[in-house]
């Protein structure tokens, strides 16, 4: 399973781009629909953004959390956070969007997160003792 582990995650890191991706496009199309101005400009940048984190994500998750990396993990892990977290506190709490299909990046983010943790675990529970899986040499005492 330690093996296993961050792969699992790092299908649903990338699964958590494609909801965002889409995510991305729904709010381009919301932009589209609105007058020109300072809210119309405020929807299209969000959209740039949750694009932009979209793209972050699955690149780190199939470059970086499928070999178990933990930069990989720590990146993913906090840009994540950041995206989500705002999302559940001012669109879901309020009401502004359904649990669910609301819902399918906040549970995508904690099953990616739990299993790349997962597979981080496993992997020091597995290293020699006194080195440092980095470099291969005995670490100073």
């Amino acid at each position: 399973m330690n093996r296993l582990a961050p792969k699992i995650g790092a299908i649903f890191y990338i699964l958590w781009g494609l909801v965002h991706i889409n995510a991305a496009y729904a709010l381009l199309t919301l932009g589209r629909s609105l007058d020109p101005g300072m809210v119309q400009a405020r929807v299209f940048q969000d959209a740039w953004n949750i694009l932009a984190g979209a793209i972050v994500v699955i690149v780190v998750g199939a470059a970086m959390n499928w070999r178990n990396s933990r930069a990989g993990f720590w990146i993913n892990l906090i840009l994540v956070s950041l995206l989500d977290i705002a999302f559940v506190v001012f669109v879901i709490v309020p009401g502004y969007a359904p649990l669910w299909p609301g819902l399918q990046g906040p549970i995508t983010w904690v099953i990616a997160a739990v299993f790349s943790a997962a597979g981080i675990v496993a992997a020091r529970r597995h290293e020699t003792p006194g080195l440092t899986p980095a470099y291969g040499r005995a670490a100073r005492t």
